[in-house]
């Protein structure tokens, strides 16, 4: 199966928004997604989607990687890796995952360990639910629409994000 590349791009972006509150740590967190549908069918899980960047010629590869990076997002173990300041913890907010994307987040209700937000970028929008299992580990769901290849879908996804230490190497924060 092919992947096309706008619509890895867009998976690898909505599978990394970091809802994240007081409670977590900063420091390196690798996210990977899972139950990935694409107008009710299935896509393959975020490994074989990674596998398919890899078997990418060279210069595909480091253009995918580099603009994965400019966002604070590296790809490496089971999924994607993002590193978040002890200031971007603290602001109890949704960071951008790039000022320049467009892209808005907000939060629309926050109840114990369980957050709703709302996302909105040029090509897609919708709403999700994050629960906070620890200030080491966290669960979105994601549902919405998007246009990665000139027609719209409907989407959904769930993420799980875990901390793997304070020390993020040559992840680079975003902005």
């Amino acid at each position: 199966m092919k992947i096309r590349l706008p619509l890895l791009a867009l998976v690898l972006g909505l599978g990394s928004p970091l809802v994240h509150a007081q409670m977590l740590q900063p420091g390196l967190w690798e996210l990977t997604t899972s139950n990935m549908q694409v107008d009710g069918k299935p896509l393959p899980d975020l490994g074989f989607m990674l596998g398919q960047l890899k078997n990418l010629p060279p210069e595909q590869r480091a253009m995918m990687e580099g603009a994965l990076a400019k966002q604070g997002i590296s790809v490496g173990g089971n999924g994607v890796r993002s590193c978040l300041t002890p200031e971007q913890v603290r602001t109890n907010d949704i960071p951008l995952q790039d000022p320049q994307s467009g892209c808005t987040q907000k939060i629309t209700e926050r109840n114990g360990n369980v957050w709703k937000f709302q996302f909105s970028c040029p090509r897609a929008q919708g709403n999700g639910e994050a629960t906070f299992l620890s200030d080491r580990e966290f669960l979105t769901k994601v549902d919405g629409t998007f246009n990665a290849s000139g027609v719209q879908q409907q989407g959904s996804m769930n993420t799980r994000a875990v901390w793997l230490g304070n020390d993020c190497g040559t992840v680079k924060p975003r902005s």
